[in-house]
């Protein structure tokens, strides 16, 4: 049986599409001309084609549901509209600020215990965790000078699920806060199993490791306790993006005890304005550190922007890979950066 999307925006020779339930032929791709779906073609019946390419800007754009395809313009809640308005750089750069100022607000809520948990999406290189670690390094420094127990931990890499439950318990405590940042717990139904009923949306909120474990007794830790504290996930995840997952069941249960927020930087032009923003609201600018004071921060800037379609990733980190480049070597950076943070011309990517 052939998948259904409902495509909540997108645009079809000029028409822009909004809200049309289609049958999917070919899921999301890249070409030269920006990114579309291939679906069957209900919307427009005077056209002598079977399938049309409908672009969107990212897979936000579109959903997967359930039932027949059956629309056309007739119906409803179908619309198609020409000359669809842009959203200017400074609103787009704006609405990003927006979506970073809730990240701050929402891990102050984590810190102080106000919400259990919270989800925190979008590509690499973009700032997520900054952000999050600053608010916790504010606390850890007065923790400190008060010659209290540190109540945060940040958790990168692997980790399995003895290992989960076990740093679970070290951070039990109301007002810890753990953060998983790019942790790889979403594929162990062990972890996730943990992590569902550490979330629980009940008032007492108790896991248990029912099997042996060496572990456990090595580091003194019960096989059963309650767990008072929140958690952070940053992850590069689309949690709307796993629906063929056989683990499909444990991220929605998990997203439902979440808040869960999309940083919206779903484009190359999202991540361009992006890095423009942070240069334009950081105290100094984005290039602050190195003291630059012949406009080489604006350099890097136009650098990056000129040759986006070879560089080898669009984002906040390779500004600042840039920036080192001229740092070591004011003359031959641009070589250097060619080099380094470019595809050669002519390779495939």
């Amino acid at each position: 049986m052939s998948s259904v999307v409902c495509v909540k925006r997108g645009s079809y020779r000029g028409n822009r599409i909004v809200n049309a339930k289609l049958k999917l032929v070919k899921d999301f791709q890249t070409g030269k001309k920006g990114s579309y779906i291939t679906v069957k073609n209900s919307l427009f019946p005077h056209l002598d084609i079977e399938d049309i390419k409908i672009k969107v800007e990212s897979r936000h754009d579109y959903t997967f549901v359930e039932g027949g395809a059956d629309h056309s313009l007739s119906d409803f809640n179908v619309e198609v509209a020409n000359d669809a308005p842009e959203v200017s750089d400074e609103e787009a750069m704006n609405r990003i600020a927006t979506r970073f100022a809730v990240l701050d607000e929402m891990s102050k809520a984590c810190i102080r215990s106000d919400i259990r948990a919270m989800i925190v999406t979008g590509p690499p290189g973009v700032g997520k965790s900054h952000g999050v670690e600053q608010q916790l390094e504010a606390v850890n420094a007065y923790d400190k000078c008060a010659g209290k127990r540190p109540r945060f931990n940040i958790v990168k890499g692997a980790i399995s699920g003895i290992g989960l439950f076990a740093t679970l318990y070290k951070y039990s405590d109301r007002k810890n806060v753990l953060v998983f940042d790019d942790c790889d717990v979403w594929e162990d139904q062990d972890a996730l199993n943990i992590l569902k009923g550490a979330l629980d949306s009940g008032k007492r909120r108790r896991i248990s490791w029912n099997k042996d474990s060496r572990l456990l007794r090595l580091e003194d830790v019960p096989h059963q306790f309650d767990f008072n504290g929140s958690i952070i996930f940053i992850t590069n995840l689309d949690f709307n993006d796993r629906r063929s997952n056989k683990i499909k069941a444990h991220l929605e249960a998990l997203q439902s005890r979440c808040h869960y927020l999309d940083l919206t930087i779903d484009t190359e032009r999202d991540k361009i304005l992006r890095i423009k923003q942070v240069h334009r609201d950081a105290d100094g600018g984005l290039f602050k550190e190195y003291e630059f004071e012949n406009g080489e921060g604006e350099q890097a800037l136009d650098f990056m922007f000129s040759n986006i379609k070879r560089l080898r990733e669009v984002s906040l980190r390779m500004a600042l890979k840039i920036a080192d480049l001229i740092k070591i070597s004011p003359d031959n950076w641009k070589m250097l950066a060619e080099s380094t943070c470019m595809h050669r011309v002519g390779a495939k990517r």
